[in-house]
């Protein structure tokens, strides 16, 4: 189920773990490596990638792989970023 901006903006912002997972989100990256850069689990991390997912905010390049799929954000989840990213600096 995809979320308007605003709602998943808000989803996010609601949810520590989500914000922090959602900053440490660079181009093109696995599971595994979010998960050492962000510190959570890598079980938690991959829970959150896929609510990401369902959410249109990140997406997987090589969903036919099982394993070391490969995760970027969306326009949306780009920009919901920027967004907490501005926030925090105030």
């Amino acid at each position: 189920m995809k979320k308007s901006p605003v709602e998943a903006y808000s989803w996010v912002v609601r949810g520590k773990q989500r914000r922090d997972i959602i900053n440490h989100i660079g181009d093109r990256e696995t599971p595994t490596q979010i998960s050492q850069k962000s510190g959570y689990s890598l079980n938690h991390t991959s829970r959150v990638l896929n609510e990401f997912k369902r959410k249109g905010i990140a997406r997987i390049l090589n969903p036919k792989q099982k394993t070391g799929r490969i995760y970027e954000l969306t326009g949306k989840g780009k920009i919901i970023r920027d967004e907490i990213r501005k926030k925090a600096q105030k």
